[in-house]
């Protein structure tokens, strides 16, 4: 699918699908196209466009490049991040003559808010130029939010690891397997953030900016103080996420041990029993007690004794 958007009135207007001239659209953005498509978009912008497979390149120059006087970057974008298997895909900014192209195999949440900030004439689109910064500070705005939710939940797990009364046995499996989602999600999150404030660096060196290119270079620096600071914070939360992973795992080892240790104690105190009853078992002839009226309550008591005794033991040196 392929949508078309020119200014009208200073509002970033999508092109009736009807209509076939398109000489005058400023942003062609091809979700999931066809070859038809490619070929059609890369005739309007004068350039060959690239396949999928070579925008899943991940050398460098095969993500930053300059080709038939048109500007192509690549950047991995999170989508679907509410759900339970967050994506994350590479989508392509094409400039050149003026154009703007998007090619994406991904429908991610900042493409929709950036239309809606544009229809509400709240960000510039004068230029291509534009567009794009538009469309990656709502890219970098989500990314926030996504973050924050995720500060958010793992502060969460860490009241469910560490509560003093925890009401109940804890599901650890279950804690690890959220820490795991979110460890996954920052993972992708950070990834998303390098490839993004490369293509900022590049899109400043390299790209030649429209008129307002003053304000468009600091609008991109800004860009990319945020990117920075996003990614501190995401390291902050990558070392809790692993923190309280560990804690988890020690906590589970905790428990184990003193379910060993329980069992271990309860053998040492059925041991003295074991071993009188044993004694007593074998029936020798010339045993006394065998014969005298006491020796079988004898015998219990003594069973009993000795296995209070070594509880009592325990209790007192606080192994129980």
């Amino acid at each position: 699918m392929m949508n078309v958007y020119r200014i009208r009135n200073g509002i970033l207007a999508a092109v009736p699908s009807a209509e076939t001239q398109v000489q005058d659209a400023l942003w062609y953005d091809l979700l999931n196209p066809s070859q038809e498509e490619l070929a059609a978009a890369g005739a309007w912008l004068g350039l060959a466009m690239p396949s999928h497979a070579d925008m899943q390149e991940i050398e460098a120059s095969s993500r930053l490049y300059q080709e038939d006087g048109g500007l192509f970057m690549t950047a991995v974008i999170l989508s679907n991040t509410e759900s339970e298997t967050p994506g994350a895909d590479v989508v392509t900014f094409v400039l050149a003559r003026g154009k703007l192209a998007t090619l994406r195999y991904i429908d991610p949440h900042a493409f929709r808010t950036f239309l809606a900030r544009a229809d509400r004439g709240t960000v510039r689109v004068g230029a291509a130029d534009q567009v794009l910064g538009g469309l990656l500070d709502a890219i970098i705005d989500r990314m926030a939010d996504v973050l924050e939710r995720i500060s958010d939940d793992v502060e969460g797990i860490s009241h469910r690891i560490f509560a003093a009364n925890p009401g109940g046995q804890r599901d650890f499996p279950g804690i690890l397997r959220d820490l795991g989602r979110k460890n996954d999600l920052t993972g992708k999150m950070r990834q998303s953030l390098v490839s993004i404030g490369r293509v900022i660096s590049y899109m400043t060196e390299n790209s030649t900016l429209s008129e307002g290119s003053r304000e468009i270079r600091a609008h991109l620096k800004t860009l990319s103080t945020d990117i920075q600071s996003l990614l501190d914070h995401s390291s902050y939360v990558a070392g809790k996420i692993n923190y309280l992973q560990d804690a988890t795992l020690g906590l589970i080892n905790i428990d184990q041990n003193n379910i060993i240790k329980i069992m271990s104690v309860a053998a040492m105190v059925f041991l003295p029993p074991t071993l009188f009853a044993s004694i007593w078992g074998m029936n020798f002839r010339d045993m006394p007690e065998l014969h005298l009226w006491w020796g079988y309550p004898m015998a219990a008591a003594i069973m009993v004794a000795s296995a209070i005794v070594p509880y009592l033991i325990f209790k007192r040196k606080g192994w129980l």
